[in-house]
């Protein structure tokens, strides 16, 4: 089986941590060390499991306990060659490449990136292949979704995606409007209005599970994020799992399934299942 576990997500950090074939890989560490810990001991998650950290790109509330992390548990960071120099390249820590072509293995796990629009180093997408035939996208911090990332995120069984903010709650919040241009801008961040678009463009009946992350404290909500994106996504045929990760709270663990598994569930629970 294999999971995933939302340790915490927004614009002060954000983690997630899949499961799977008794290893556990780190999708990004926004938090300290020290908290990482924490949520992931609030969370059930071991730790002593790790078999690797992956970071989307360099910034703190992305990246902020990766080094320590991977020191204390002697694994890799996987991380795209332009955030590992944005990182200092530190020492005594192994960095295993993701480029934007080509596999990179760690345990029973494999990754694959692609490049995003954001003021970072180089960030990526990401996609995370497990041993059951899972296979999950990542993807925040981006304004504008490309050719590259939807063939990127075609046939995944789970996303976990950005819907950081609201428009109407951007244009009328206390931004300057220099940086309202820069969160809506093609290296800035997703809407929730875009992420819903994007979602309908992606779905296929393999997809089981949707992850709404990064959301904005001032300007989104939990309910704005579900509000928007739940009735277009479902009009489209969506049956899996919706959720909205928060920033100070960890999710229960979300079992991942492939879509024919998910299929076989609904057909053998009878008329309604679906909700």
């Amino acid at each position: 089986m294999t999971t995933l576990t939302v340790l915490g997500s927004g614009s002060r950090g954000n983690a997630c941590a899949l499961m799977s074939g008794g290893r556990t890989l780190l999708l990004d560490a926004g938090f300290s060390a020290r908290e990482i810990a924490r949520r992931a001991e609030a969370g059930s998650v071991d730790l002593g499991t790790l078999c690797g950290i992956a970071l989307t790109h360099e910034h703190g509330d992305h990246a902020q306990g990766a080094v320590r992390l991977a020191r204390r548990y002697g694994v890799p960071v996987l991380a795209s060659a332009g955030t590992w120099a944005a990182l200092g390249a530190p020492a005594r820590v192994k960095h295993l490449s993701l480029r934007g072509i080509g596999c990179t293995e760690c345990g029973p796990f494999t990754l694959a990136g692609c490049m995003l629009l954001h003021d970072a180093a180089e960030p990526l997408a990401l996609t995370v292949t497990t041993q059951d035939g899972v296979r999950l996208g990542v993807a925040y911090d981006f304004g504008r979704p490309t050719q590259a990332l939807r063939y990127h995120f075609r046939e995944v069984t789970a996303l976990v995606l950005e819907a950081n903010y609201d428009e109407v709650m951007l244009r009328t919040s206390e931004y300057p409007p220099a940086v309202q241009h820069r969160i809506a801008g093609s290296g800035g961040h997703l809407s929730n209005r875009s992420s819903a678009q994007l979602l309908v463009e992606l779905f296929h009946p393999g997809l089981t599970t949707v992850v709404l992350a990064h959301l904005s404290q001032r300007c989104n909500t939990p309910v704005a994020a579900r509000e928007t994106v739940e009735p277009v996504l479902r009009d489209r045929g969506f049956v899996g799992e919706l959720v909205v990760a928060l920033q100070d709270h960890v999710l229960p663990p979300l079992a991942l399934a492939r879509g024919a598994d998910l299929q076989a569930e609904l057909l053998e629970a009878g008329p309604g299942a679906s909700g």
